[in-house]
């Protein structure tokens, strides 16, 4: 299989800027991707670049970009006051990757990523086609009763979750019912036997799960492969 561009991709001309990689498709379907991390985690994260990677050699642009937070700090987790500068970093990063495509741009993000990414989606309905939450951080662990569901009903895009049966930050029967107050269509793919990490600190499902991920998305949008 042909490798696919990989190049470092910088936009100073916003604030707060984009960073990142960007992943460019051998043939374009026209559709664009921006992927994000957790909130222990960066853009290099092997779950992150192995989808890059899947979806880019199916045609999708895709931009794997660090949140604002990470920019300023190389590591540590996200501080109370970060998340709507993270927010605000994700909009350009949308911006950035429509210039580059002719289709429809969608958005996904890991655990924190995936939360800041429906959090924005829920303040700007239509900003994009539909959303990839991969290990929602429902609540934290052993502490069920801290939901972080408060924006769902305001989130009227389409969202595709996926989600571990051993995630402490959310079980399969809570997800269930989070999913019910969002308004929009969604679905929840279910990663039998996977944690928070979704398989991914040691080499297992390093193929496997990003092809499923995409699959399951294609079907879920109805997208011509």
């Amino acid at each position: 299989m042909p490798q696919n561009a990989i190049r470092e991709f910088v936009d100073n001309a916003v604030d707060p800027k984009v960073r990142g990689f960007l992943h460019l498709p051998e043939t374009s379907n026209g559709n664009g991707l921006v992927l994000t991390h957790g909130a222990g985690s960066n853009a290099q994260a092997p779950l992150l670049i192995a989808l890059a990677d899947s979806f880019s050699a199916a045609g999708f642009t895709v931009l794997r970009c660090d949140l604002p937070y990470r920019q300023t700090r190389s590591f540590g987790p996200p501080g109370p006051g970060d998340a709507a500068r993270d927010r605000a970093g994700l909009k350009n990063a949308i911006a950035a990757i429509k210039k580059m495509i002719s289709g429809s741009a969608f958005l996904a993000g890991h655990s924190y990523g995936g939360r800041q990414s429906s959090m924005l989606c829920a303040e700007e309905p239509g900003l994009v086609a539909a959303l990839l939450l991969l290990s929602y951080p429902l609540h934290p662990p052993r502490k069920p009763e801290q939901q972080r569901t408060q924006h769902l009903p305001d989130l009227h895009t389409p969202t595709l979750f996926v989600q571990g049966t051993r995630d402490p930050f959310g079980s399969i029967a809570e997800m269930e019912r989070a999913l019910k107050m969002i308004p929009a269509k969604t679905k929840l793919l279910v990663i039998e036997g996977a944690g928070h990490d979704l398989g991914f600190k040691g080499k297992a499902k390093q193929e496997e799960l990003p092809r499923l991920i995409l699959s399951e998305l294609t079907k879920f949008l109805e997208l011509s492969s």
